[in-house]
């Protein structure tokens, strides 16, 4: 997958999860708790369906990487590059 593909992953899965937010419009580079009306579970629920979905492992010690779409996309993109869409 590419860097845009994984943004698009990641905007889906967001919505999913919070529904009632728009998640088209986000900052790059401004943490997605400080944009949108996320907790702790539903940050483990991003994890998750990453796992569910595209069967990526993420350690909890690399849970921080997540905080941003550019931070989350940089973290996924070496992981996820051979993967279909």
């Amino acid at each position: 997958m590419t860097g845009a593909e994984i943004k698009e992953a990641v905007v889906e899965i967001l919505s999913d999860i919070a529904p009632d937010e728009d998640c088209t419009n986000l900052k790059e580079d401004v943490a997605f708790r400080d944009q949108l009306e996320l907790d702790s579970m539903d940050f483990l629920d991003i994890v998750m369906e990453l796992r569910k979905r595209y069967r990526v492992q993420i350690p909890e010690e690399d849970y921080p990487q997540l905080a941003s779409m550019a931070s989350t996309v940089a973290y996924l993109e070496p992981l996820m590059k051979d993967m279909e869409k």
